[in-house]
């Protein structure tokens, strides 16, 4: 299993058409910026109030080649979830849909506990689910709403290990390949691992790579990994 640092969308063209059974990623959307400056999400940047390290945005100009590279390499029959706020829903589905993903439905993460926010504080976050061809969910009983509650002191904006667990088992058999273009805390990458799912993943943050790697340096998945480093954009 590999992890590259470097753009997401350069390193999804180096990996073959419809190689990938499940995607599951959060980018750094715009509009996160947007929230940060007002107060109403976490203050993800170093200053005086905070250590976290501020992510490099990931522009809504560049969602149209990122879901075309997506769409490309996942395999016919498949599933795809992407973590975004409701303004950037509204940007992403129609250029998904114009590529040739149905969109299902936003499935809601509700946090449990209230976050910050300005009009109604913030309790969930939306997760699109987008199929290319038709595949059954695994299990019918599972609801739109997935309530796991938020990681406190972890990596910015940080997913339950345990919710991306329930997701890939929703959309994988065990051994299928499961990948993370924008892979953060590497959430994602753990829960494949401990459902015993191929993975691969890419973050062209320094600071991601580090704490994954520290996050997993006890751990047999350390053995697994072979961290690639320098895929640049063109």
């Amino acid at each position: 299993m590999s992890i590259i640092q470097g753009d997401a969308v350069a390193w999804l063209t180096t990996l073959a058409d419809a190689s990938v059974d499940l995607i599951i990623t959060d980018p750094p959307y715009e509009s996160l910026e947007k929230h940060r400056k007002i107060g109403t999400t976490t203050r993800l940047k170093v200053s005086k109030s905070s250590s976290n390290q501020w992510f490099k945005v990931f522009p809504n100009s560049r969602f149209e080649d990122l879901l075309r590279q997506v769409y490309r390499v996942l395999k016919k029959n498949s599933h795809f979830y992407l973590f975004c706020d409701q303004e950037t829903m509204f940007v992403i589905k129609p250029i998904a849909e114009k590529i040739g993903f149905k969109f299902w439905k936003p499935i809601i993460w509700d946090k449990v506990s209230i976050g910050m926010g300005y009009h109604y504080r913030s309790r969930y976050e939306c997760i699109l689910f987008f199929e290319k061809g038709k595949r059954k969910l695994n299990n019918l009983g599972i609801p739109d709403i997935l309530e796991f509650k938020r990681v406190y002191r972890g990596y910015p904006a940080e997913k339950p290990v345990e919710l991306m667990q329930t997701l890939i088992e929703q959309s994988t058999c065990e051994g299928e390949l499961v990948i993370d273009p924008f892979f953060g805390s590497g959430s994602v990458l753990v829960a494949a691992h401990n459902i015993g799912r191929a993975f691969s993943g890419s973050d062209i943050s320094k600071n991601a790579h580090e704490h994954f790697l520290s996050r997993i340096a006890q751990t047999r998945l350390n053995e697994t990994i072979q961290p690639i480093a320098d895929i640049s954009a063109d």
